[in-house]
C-alpha cells in the first residue's frame, strides 16, 4: 500500500539544503551542517537553525508540536533476525523502517520503493519479536527515530537512525531506482549509503570505552 497522501510529505526524502538557504523557522542562514524539527501535526520536518533545534530538544516543547530529529546512530551488525522471522515481515525488499507514530497510537513499517515510502500492512508481531531480542534498541525515540533492517546477503542488520536518514534512503531508491531490479546506480547508492550509517553508528556490541 502507498502511502497515504497526508502522510507523503513527512515519510519522504528531503533536498540537501541549497547554499543561502535559511531556516524554516527563523530565516537564519544554515550551514552544511544544520538540525531537523520534525512537525508532527503536519508530519513534516523542517531544517532548522542550531538555535531553534535546540528549542525542541525536551520533551512537551511547543506543546508537542514540534520535536528535534536526534542525532543519534546505533548499529547493530549481527541483527538476531531468523530466516521465518524475515518471511514473516512479507517485505518485498531487502530493507524495511519502522517507527512509533504518536497520532497513530501504533508502529508503522515502510520500505523505500521507487514510489517512494510504501507501507506495509502487515502483522508487526515478527517485528516485535525481532525488537524484543535486541534491547539495545529499546528505547527508540516516537516520531523521530527510526529502527531500519537490512538484509545483507544471508545476514541482518539493524540500523537506530534519525528519521531524517531514513527519509534519506527512500530518497535514493526513487531517484536512481530503474526497472524491475533497480540497476546498478541504485544499488551503488544503497551500498554507499549503508557503508555510511555503519561509518556513523556506535556498534551496539562493542562495550563504550
Amino acid at each position: 500500500m502507498t502511502v497515504p497522501s497526508g502522510l507523503r510529505r513527512f515519510l519522504e526524502a528531503r533536498p540537501a539544503p541549497a547554499p543561502g538557504e535559511v531556516c524554516e523557522m527563523c530565516a537564519e542562514p544554515l550551514d552544511d551542517r544544520h538540525g531537523h524539527v520534525a512537525d508532527l501535526r503536519d508530519r513534516s520536518v523542517m531544517c532548522t537553525c542550531r538555535g531553534c533545534y535546540l528549542l525542541f530538544t525536551a520533551d512537551g516543547a511547543a506543546a508537542g508540536r514540534y520535536r528535534a530529529v536526534p542525532e543519534r546512530y546505533l548499529y547493530d551488525p549481527a541483527a538476531p533476525v531468523t530466516e521465518a522471522q524475515w518471511d514473516a515481515l512479507q517485505i518485498p525488499v531487502r530493507m524495511v523502517f519502522f517507527f512509533h507514530n504518536s497520532e497513530l497510537a501504533r508502529t508503522v513499517a515502510f520500505y523505500p520503493s521507487p514510489a517512494g515510502a510504501t507501507e506495509s500492512e502487515l502483522d508487526l508481531a515478527a517485528w516485535s519479536a525481532i525488537r524484543d531480542a535486541n534491547p539495545a534498541f529499546a528505547d527508540v525515540a516516537p516520531d523521530v527515530e527510526a529502527l531500519l533492517l537490512h538484509r545483507r546477503g544471508d545476514a541482518y542488520e539493524c540500523f537506530l537512525l534519525p528519521i531524517d536518514a531514513c527519509y534519506e534512503l527512500v530518497g535514493l531508491v526513487r531517484m536512481h531506482w530503474r526497472g524491475f531490479d533497480g540497476g546498478e546506480k541504485a544499488h551503488e547508492e544503497i551500498d554507499a549509503f549503508f557503508a555510511r550509517m555503519r561509518d556513523q553508528g556506535r556498534d551496539v556490541g562493542v562495550a563504550d570505552a
